[in-house]
């Protein structure tokens, strides 16, 4: 497999994230090994929240969220998934796969960091991702956050804006990834912000990640993700552990999931699940102060 490192320098001059970056290898799945990177913050002994990004962005989408958790007295551990933000990147579009993302994930947070009693923070592909690992290894999770998010077996089709989003990042010859995370903010995206979403990636070679995630998401029954997925719905229709779901009010890719998850999910039951107002897809762009304090409420109150 062969892999890309961006250089540190195209991430100089972030200003609200000076957390450090830490790195650890994990198997790449092809006979070699891959550089993950995670950003930490809070006490080790402090209950640990695992936060996962989605399609297109990286850690720097949680700032605000971290610094909200830490000023609650919590822990917060936030990946950069392989392909985007200070995480190596496979070159080829084929490299990527959905088994593949999961497992890599897994390597890191419980054979390298052997995180426990976690609470996920999962969007977008971070919730598709998380809630395999949560169903998979249910004895290393407390609790659950769903955020704009949701587990696609292929078995219903995906919404129009969805297959839109997917021939629009398939059909771009120049990907323009800070433009796209501000499509999906309801408040707008500075230009620093955009700066620092186009910072992984120096140029198109660097995109296989971006490019390909879309391709990944089960879009019929027969899909190599489906029946993983469709035995992870299993496990979480009986999962009973707090379950919380924590959409925005104005994301139109995502949003039907949210009465479903609290349906089907046992842990949802008698939980009061906010509504974050004004905020879109990105809602860590757009209220992370709000879902930070959700989130730090949540673990206080479970």
């Amino acid at each position: 497999m062969e892999t890309l490192r961006t250089p540190d320098d195209r991430f100089a001059g972030l200003s609200d994230f000076l957390y450090e970056p830490k790195y650890a290898d994990v198997p790449d799945g092809d006979g070699g090994t891959l550089r993950l990177s995670y950003v930490e913050s809070g006490s080790a002994d402090a209950p640990t929240v695992l936060l996962l990004h989605g399609e297109p962005t990286w850690s720097y989408l949680y700032r605000t969220v971290i610094a909200r958790l830490e000023a609650a007295g919590l822990r917060s551990v936030a990946v950069d998934l392989v392909g985007f933000g200070r995480s190596d990147k496979p070159s080829r579009i084929e490299d990527h796969s959905y088994a593949r993302h999961v497992e890599w994930v897994r390597s890191l947070v419980f054979d390298v960091l052997d995180l426990r009693d976690l609470t996920l923070v999962g969007q977008d592909w971070g919730g598709l991702i998380g809630l395999r690992l949560v169903a998979e290894h249910q004895d290393r999770f407390a609790r659950v956050v769903a955020a704009n998010t949701g587990l696609p077996t292929g078995d219903f089709d995906m919404p129009e804006i969805w297959w839109q989003f997917r021939k629009a990042v398939e059909s771009a010859p120049d990907l323009d990834i800070g433009r796209l995370v501000g499509a999906g903010c309801m408040q707008g995206l500075s230009d620093d912000g955009r700066s620092a979403y186009d910072a992984p990636f120096p140029d198109d070679s660097f995109k296989a990640g971006p490019r390909g995630m879309p391709l990944l998401v089960p879009t019929r029954p027969d899909d190599p993700a489906a029946e993983a997925n469709r035995a992870a719905w299993d496990v979480l229709g009986r999962w009973d552990k707090p379950f919380l779901v924590a959409f925005s009010d104005g994301d139109p890719i995502t949003g039907a999931m949210a009465p479903i998850l609290q349906k089907l999910i046992p842990g949802a039951a008698g939980l009061e699940h906010p509504v974050i107002e004004g905020a879109g897809h990105f809602l860590q762009e757009d209220a992370g102060e709000r879902l930070g304090d959700v989130v730090a409420s949540f673990v206080a109150s479970s």
